[in-house]
């Protein structure tokens, strides 16, 4: 890893497990970024960060619940306090999805849209103006292959993960001036509990692991693709196993795509 990250604040959310937790080990090993830890569980959050082997000067933590999404700015506020500026912004928090469309409550597909959308966009939002008056940095989104092509007991998700796409091209070209970068990452399969606490259609939770998912990329694997993307500037990129090929299918093939996605085991 390069010193790209060196002496900058990057702000982690969905940081108590999965990606968000990978990504934490990497900075604080390899880097010596300082961090700024967020998600709905502050006590791991805490453990992660001792985890992690940082020193206070180098972390804080910051409960965050996307839901919640009116309350942004206010959070936001907090960890301008603890650091003084956010030079990257990694919007990694979020909810899977695991039910038919027509057994899914429309409850249900709201609060995915609350949670992947609608609340990734106000926090963003809220750090905005921060990042232009400190004369840029970079905003960072995980969304997912379904981002780019939909799946089977997907849809919600793969809804909300569309709109995140839509609005962060947007916003890409609304803020080049501004010195502010958009690095938009879509995984593929990842060893993480992404399904077991994936919902299902009435909202309650799988609470059981994917086949697919386990047998996926390793996190700290993937971890370490991420953030070489984020040093390189990318626009966007897909990181998986064969998997990310339905991206290139989807743009040249969709045909081919809808048939494999049919036949395809997903869970």
């Amino acid at each position: 890893m390069s010193k790209y990250f060196n002496d900058k604040t990057v702000w982690i959310t969905g940081a108590s497990s999965g990606i968000g937790e990978a990504l934490v080990m990497e900075l604080a090993a390899k880097t010596t970024a300082t961090i700024i830890l967020s998600s709905r569980n502050e006590g791991k959050l805490e453990e992660i960060a001792q985890k992690a082997g940082l020193g206070k000067d180098r972390y804080a933590v910051l409960p965050l619940d996307l839901s919640d999404y009116k309350r942004m700015p206010e959070v936001t506020a907090k960890a301008m306090e603890k650091f003084g500026h956010i030079d990257i912004l990694i919007n990694n928090a979020g909810l899977s999805q695991r039910s038919l469309a027509m057994d899914t409550d429309i409850e249900v597909d709201k609060h995915l849209m609350d949670v992947d959308y609608i609340g990734t966009v106000a926090l963003t939002k809220a750090v905005i103006p921060y990042m232009i008056r400190n004369g840029g940095g970079q905003i960072v989104v995980v969304s997912s292959l379904m981002g780019i092509f939909g799946g089977p007991m997907r849809s919600g998700y793969a809804g909300a993960k569309h709109a995140l796409h839509g609005f962060f091209d947007s916003l890409r070209v609304e803020l080049y001036k501004e010195n502010i970068l958009i690095t938009i990452i879509c995984p593929g399969f990842i060893q993480t509990n992404i399904s077991i606490n994936a919902v299902t259609g009435d909202g309650s939770l799988q609470g059981t692991m994917d086949d697919a998912t386990n047998k996926g990329m390793p996190v700290g694997i993937f971890a370490e693709k991420m953030l070489r993307a984020i040093e390189k500037k990318k626009y966007q990129v897909a990181i998986g196993g064969r998997e990310v090929l339905g991206v290139y299918l989807k743009r040249f093939f969709p045909s081919w795509l809808a048939k494999i996605t049919r036949k395809a085991k997903v869970v």
